[in-house]
């Protein structure tokens, strides 16, 4: 079973289309948690894996799925990294759907790279390493076919999927997504052609393509028009119901 349709089928068990957000902050943190460990960074890893534990635990058995936001474990170092992985791999121990939020892509080397470390497996000599193990991983496509095919190849090698930006939900995506070329579409709208066509020889059992879109829901037009001109595309919608620094919602969308 591909990857698409591992989520859409726990989306339809659980009969919840929402997805958790995991990016945690030490001053944000409940102080019911923070008092039991020190401020150097060994201690905070370990309060905030106290944190993403109890989150998991708490809602493993309805919400399908959870979205760790990998700059806030990067900024962490090394302790935090090792953190992402434990919490990646304690929501797939839990039956969880994990889509690990980096926005990766570069050319085609450094994104094989990405792709090996997140969706793939890391191969040095005869043996390989799956280090993170998540389900959807999402991608940057400013670099064109170049830098998605990488991810692309092993989404089809390992059941895997992606996310790839389309049309994002932060106020100022207008200065870009939104630019009209001289055909008369829109950039987003050519990025949406480009994330179907790229999505066509993954389209599982329930007819959506693991390489599937993120659309923002504060953009309510643009998200009606991408669902008209991408109908096999699954989508994870930022911005549902709000999304603010210290609460974020997402849902996805058929």
């Amino acid at each position: 079973m591909n990857a698409i349709d591992r989520l859409i089928n726990k989306i339809k068990e659980m009969d919840n289309p929402t997805v958790i957000g995991l990016d945690p902050r030490y001053d944000m943190l409940p102080n019911c948690i923070k008092e039991k460990y020190g401020t150097d960074i060994k201690s905070v890893c370990d309060a905030t894996w106290e944190y993403n534990k109890t989150v998991i635990d708490n809602v493993c058995n309805i919400i399908p799925a959870v979205k760790p936001q990998a700059a806030f474990y990067e900024a962490l170092g090394i302790d935090g990294m090792e953190l992402l992985r434990k919490t990646c791999s304690y929501a797939k121990q839990k039956g969880m759907i994990v889509i690990l939020d980096a926005k990766r892509g570069d050319i085609g080397s450094t994104s094989s790279g990405y792709s090996s470390a997140y969706l793939g497996e890391t191969k040095i000599g005869d043996k390989s390493y799956n280090l993170y193990d998540v389900d959807f991983l999402t991608v940057n496509p400013y670099f064109g076919i170049d830098g998605i095919k990488p991810f692309i190849d092993d989404c089809k090698k390992y059941d895997k999927g992606i996310f790839i930006l389309v049309k994002t939900s932060n106020p100022s995506s207008s200065e870009l997504q939104d630019l009209k070329l001289e055909n008369g579409k829109t950039i987003y709208e050519v990025v949406g052609n480009l994330v179907k066509e790229w999505g066509e020889d993954l389209i599982g059992e329930n007819g959506y393509s693991s390489v599937a879109a993120v659309v923002g829901a504060t953009h309510p037009k643009q998200l009606r028009d991408l669902r008209q001109l991408m109908p096999n595309s699954f989508f994870l919608i930022p911005g549902y119901g709000a999304q603010r620094r210290e609460s974020r919602r997402y849902s996805f969308r058929i």
